[in-house]
């Protein structure tokens, strides 16, 4: 893969959405299951298995939990926006642009060494 001469905009715009989307993942985690109060289940047994899916009861999100999830949804799009509408790629044309998009979105992994 060529290397891309990325502007430091672009590049910071990536690092902080990646950075914004992974803090976005772990708070989600944290979550209850639904969004909105809703009553636990409790699936059939599944054949040849003693295996019974079920769920607990869900208190849905507190308005600060919603809140907080619409802010990084938010800032998510605002930062997406700025990535895929940044000039740079109007300075590249067809496999070239599809190339540098897949690099900037690695840009920032850690160097992996080589044997």
């Amino acid at each position: 893969m060529p290397a891309f001469d990325f502007p430091q905009d672009l590049l910071d715009a990536q690092a902080a959405l990646d950075e914004v989307q992974a803090e976005r993942d772990l708070f989600a985690q944290t979550l209850p299951w639904s969004a909105e109060p809703t009553p636990g289940w409790k699936a059939d047994k599944q054949l040849h298995s003693d295996y019974r899916a079920e769920k607990e009861d869900s208190p849905g999100y507190t308005p600060e939990e919603a809140e907080r999830l619409a802010g990084y949804r938010a800032r998510i799009l605002e930062l997406t926006t700025f990535v895929l509408t940044h000039p740079y790629w109007q300075t590249l044309e067809g496999p070239d642009r599809v190339e540098a998009r897949t690099a900037l979105k690695h840009a920032h992994d850690p160097a992996v060494p080589e044997a």
